[in-house]
């Protein structure tokens, strides 16, 4: 531009020479030297205001994980406005690598299985498990958060899932728990011996015990996948947020908590494998559960017993000689009419 200026080239000529406008020419001319290219300031990203709180979440979980889901909820109610993968490219870099291990899957036919497990999160003093059951066909689930893992309220636990998902499937599905199975083939392959109770409770209802095999607690993968997305999805952030607030959890806080998760979050998100909503398959599978009987809650009385016997006592001696005399006759009623005949003459 400024050799074609020297000769004497009109800013419109200069312009059509080199192929541009008017006013890049005029502008280039003006400043004088070589152009250089200056960076322009970069603009802030709308996950920048929550990048500290972001980092700050993952650092109480740690070594747990609190998924990108529920944090876009989170950071969502303080007014972020952007996309998920800002958010997962964010917290990529975060998280531990883990090994991948993959299970193969099987799929069941609807009102056929429930998968059921423990979830032990606190011992001690203050202990605090979860009972989850969830159902093999439409993925629905039901979390009930307790102080022990008796069989009593195991069963009452089984109740509460029966009633909350609307009806009893064939067949039940555990591991090796001690409140069901006390030893497994005793009487040869498949020949259990079980909690006293449990087995009654189980006809009562009318569904079958079904067992994993022994070290594979996988057999029941789509529980333990439940689980795993009950601990990284509901618990592991309720519990840092209590703890960053200096608040303990309690099995009261919990189970109004899960309540709530369970019919806003966990039950109406797109399940991974069957990419449908467990809430909207329960409906189908519904009509295929068995309706649920009521229960006493009182296993004892549940079974049958054999009739109350007398039980033989030994009577001391001076009793028994008392008991084995001959009881006096009776005196006749004339005795006793001039006995009181002769009192009325002695008053007189």
């Amino acid at each position: 531009m400024e050799v074609l200026r020297k000769h004497g080239f009109s800013l419109r000529r200069i312009a059509v020479e080199v192929g541009c406008a008017v006013n890049t020419v005029r502008r280039h001319l003006a400043a004088g030297g070589v152009p250089r290219y200056e960076r322009r300031q970069r603009r802030e990203r709308k996950l920048a205001p929550f990048e500290g709180y972001l980092r700050e979440r993952q650092a109480v979980a740690y070594p747990k994980w609190i998924p990108a889901t529920v944090l876009a909820r989170e950071i969502g109610g303080q007014g972020y406005r952007g996309g998920m993968s800002q958010l997962r490219a964010f917290l990529r870099p975060l998280r531990p690598a883990a090994d991948d291990d993959p299970v193969v899957r099987f799929e069941t036919a609807p009102g056929d299985q429930r998968q059921v497990d423990w979830v032990e999160w606190r011992k001690g003093r203050d202990p605090l498990y979860a009972f989850c059951a969830t159902l093999g066909y439409s993925r629905a689930s039901h979390v009930e958060f307790v102080t022990d893992m008796r069989v009593d309220t195991l069963i009452e636990c089984h109740q509460q899932a029966f009633v909350a998902l609307g009806g009893v499937p064939r067949r039940l599905l555990y591991d090796n728990m001690k409140t069901i199975v006390l030893e497994r083939d005793v009487g040869g392959p498949g020949e259990h011996r079980y909690h006293s109770g449990f087995p009654d409770y189980a006809r009562h209802c009318g569904f079958g015990i079904q067992l994993c095999r022994p070290y594979r607690a996988r057999t029941k993968g789509k529980v333990e996948r439940f689980n795993g997305y009950l601990r990284h999805s509901f618990y592991v952030p309720l519990v840092t947020k209590l703890k960053q607030a200096g608040v303990t959890q309690d099995v009261v806080t919990a189970n109004a908590e899960v309540r709530r998760w369970l019919q806003v979050v966990a039950n109406v998100r797109t399940h991974g494998t069957t990419q449908e909503k467990p809430a909207e398959r329960l409906i189908e599978e519904r009509a295929h559960l068995q309706a649920v009987p009521p229960w006493r809650g009182d296993i004892a009385a549940a079974r049958p017993s054999p009739a109350a016997q007398p039980v033989p006592s030994e009577r001391p001696v001076a009793v028994i000689a008392r008991l084995e005399a001959p009881t006096p006759q009776q005196p006749p009623l004339a005795v006793y009419e001039q006995l009181l005949a002769k009192l009325q003459e002695v008053r007189a």
